[in-house]
């Protein structure tokens, strides 16, 4: 069945059952267990960053490769211009904007605001199986990019750690 023959809800129901899945991937990173983000993908499924060409494959390495993080990083990636094509009943692809803001050493508190560390997007193709959307594929591609900032330690005049970052 092609995408075309779908009909207005179950269009609409894969659009969104695809938004979904990207805005659950940042949110496991930046709020939840980093390694759950495997569990969005299929079983074969990949992380691909052409830079350095990085390709991370199966379920299982991709829940190493995430959960791998820095405990003490702290990040928030913002998402926008989510385009899903849903190109046939179980098949869709989307492109995505992100910012990401990241720095490791977070120990707490606030941290003051910094320029982004990463500016790209995403290129994902999803597959329905089971009834149940996933990811199949996710690609990386950065416009803009910086090392993560290391925080420093708070001092004593200030426990927020605030003025020393």
């Amino acid at each position: 069945m092609r995408a075309e023959r779908l009909d207005g809800t179950d269009l609409l129901l894969a659009e969104r059952a695809c938004e979904r899945l990207i805005v659950d991937f940042v949110h496991k990173l930046d709020l939840g267990e980093p390694g759950d983000v495997a569990e969005l993908f299929t079983e074969d499924g990949y992380w691909y960053w052409p830079e350095g060409e990085r390709r991370i494959r199966g379920r299982d390495a991709l829940r190493a490769y995430f959960a791998g993080r820095p405990a003490d990083r702290l990040s928030r990636r913002m998402c926008t211009n989510i385009l899903v094509t849903v190109t046939s009943a179980t098949t869709a692809t989307a492109v995505t904007y992100f910012t990401t803001y990241r720095a490791d050493g977070y120990a707490g508190g606030f941290v003051p605001p910094r320029a982004p560390t990463q500016v790209g997007h995403y290129e994902d193709t999803f597959r329905k199986s089971d009834g149940r959307w996933l990811l199949d594929s996710r690609t990386l591609f950065l416009a803009f990019a910086g090392p993560t900032e290391q925080l420093t330690a708070p001092d004593a005049d200030d426990p927020s750690g605030a003025l020393g970052s």
